[in-house]
């Protein structure tokens, strides 16, 4: 939630400043810092959730596992996230290979991207970005909070990374 959602909870006339609910928030920040959980900002606010100490053992509670993502689709993310605003021919032309109509679809659905304007080229393709979803599921801020990509690079190049 962000702050301005917080402070609609209140009647009218009893809400309390913008700055007093972010005290009270950096007062919850605080007193939940060493434990389970934590009170995190995220792309769209404020949310509770499982510290990074903690997962292993809430995991053991539930048999629910991830969703694996096709390398594809997580390549096609990536090269959304750091060359916004792209085109599908854009993504292509990086990737060296056709994006199906059913990825870009996929995260559209997923709301992970969205359309931010069409480019002023013939047949006027899309230009996709990021939303606010996307920079949640993935537990980002902001796309400042993104690695560097010469980082990832590094890690690929080293067989460190795990897709």
């Amino acid at each position: 939630m962000t702050i301005k959602q917080l402070q609609a909870v209140f009647p009218e006339l009893e809400a309390p400043e913008k700055q007093q609910i972010q005290d009270a928030v950096d007062s919850l920040r605080y007193d939940y810092k060493d434990q389970g959980i934590g009170l995190h900002k995220v792309a769209s606010g404020y949310r509770f959730q499982v510290t990074t100490n903690m997962a292993p053992w809430v995991a053991r509670l539930f048999a629910e596992k991830p969703p694996k993502y096709s390398r594809a689709l997580l390549e096609t993310i990536a090269i959304i996230a750091y060359q916004q605003p792209v085109t599908r021919g854009d993504i292509e032309e990086i990737r060296g290979v056709s994006v199906s109509s059913n990825m870009i679809r996929t995260l559209l659905e997923r709301e992970w991207v969205k359309v931010l304007a069409h480019k002023e080229a013939p047949g006027r393709p899309a230009l996709y970005g990021t939303t606010k979803q996307f920079l949640d599921y993935f537990n980002l801020p902001t796309l400042d909070a993104m690695p560097p990509l010469e980082e990832l690079q590094a890690l690929a190049l080293a067989g460190e990374l795990e897709i």
